[in-house]
């Protein structure tokens, strides 16, 4: 029972449509290795991985435009009625390893429709082809060009899994840095401690049906490159309270059967013993990055909880 006033259980048992999908991702073979020697066989020697093309249907269904930050592409996409008075820096997931997959441009497109927003996607470089640091610069660009052009308040940053880190790291840089601050952070099934730390994970392994934990830790430390991946500076989840602090209105959404929901449950609480106004939506049964299988009850309930918080 969760009795933490900032953790809600928003489903308790999964939709048919969402027990079908999971069924379905259990017989296809796994966006990861399961293994750490399968991490690594496929990343020695593979062909420089391509972001997915967005669909032709978004020139029809949305106003697009695309510019470039750091030298790499970004994609913004309005409403059909203009620019958004709320503007979302989306960062995709992958492990930091892989581009943008075909399922993450439904969610943007999910999410401008149900929320009534705009969105700019950077097409960030990858590790190991790219590193950590030409990955923080693409972020830093597509920010500082962003905050040029749309009220910095009004600016919601956000990305998935290896994504949602992103956005948060580049929250807690601008925070250090002491500019202007976007209005709200959103993390959908961050990545949070790149060493899988926490002992209690180990209990959630068998019911996730993408992530393993010698994968990540062999993802993570190729990620760290030189850094220590159990520094503040490479997994947030250990950044010091005077640091959290400073972080604006915070929400994070997580299944429970994703080995992230239990990092995102400690961070949660750090954050609100930061004093920031933080808040962890869970969902029974729900697999990593749920809400990118955009039809089922529990990906609208998210997109209605977002929506909602940029109301608030």
């Amino acid at each position: 029972m969760l009795t933490d006033a900032a953790i809600e259980l928003r489903s308790v048992a999964p939709s048919l449509l969402m027990r079908a999908i999971k069924w379905l991702i259990a017989r296809r073979p796994p966006v990861f290795p399961h293994d750490e020697a399968g991490f690594h066989a496929a990343m020695a020697d593979r062909p420089l991985p391509a972001d997915a093309p967005m669909p032709a249907s978004f020139y029809r269904d949305f106003l697009v435009g695309g510019w470039d930050a750091a030298g790499h592409p970004v994609v913004t996409i309005h409403p059909k009625s203009g620019p958004a008075d709320w503007h979302m820096l989306y960062f995709h997931g992958g492990g930091f390893v892989q581009p943008m997959f075909k399922v993450h441009w439904p969610l943007v497109a999910a999410m401008v429709k149900s929320c009534g927003i705009s969105v700019t996607v950077p097409l960030y470089p990858v590790v190991p082809e790219a590193d950590h640091a030409e990955q923080d610069a693409v972020a830093d660009a597509a920010w500082a060009t962003l905050a040029e052009h749309h009220y910095p308040a009004k600016i919601i940053l956000n990305g998935d899994s290896a994504g949602g880190h992103m956005a948060l790291a580049l929250a807690l840089r601008l925070a250090r840095k002491g500019g202007p601050m976007p209005g709200k952070l959103a993390l959908f099934a961050p990545w949070l401690d790149l060493t899988l730390a926490d002992p209690a994970i180990a209990a959630v392994e068998p019911h996730d049906l993408m992530l393993k934990i010698g994968t990540l830790r062999a993802c993570g430390a190729m990620v760290a490159g030189g850094r220590d991946p159990a520094s503040a500076e490479v997994s947030p989840l250990y950044t010091p309270p005077e640091e959290l602090a400073l972080l604006p209105p915070t929400r994070i959404w997580t299944g429970r059967h994703d080995l992230f929901i239990v990092d995102s449950r400690t961070f949660v609480g750090r954050l609100s013993a930061a004093g920031v106004d933080a808040k962890l939506y869970e969902y029974e049964a729900a697999p990593h990055v749920f809400m990118a299988i955009t039809p089922t009850r529990e990906a609208k309930d998210v997109f209605a909880l977002l929506k909602d918080f940029l109301a608030a």
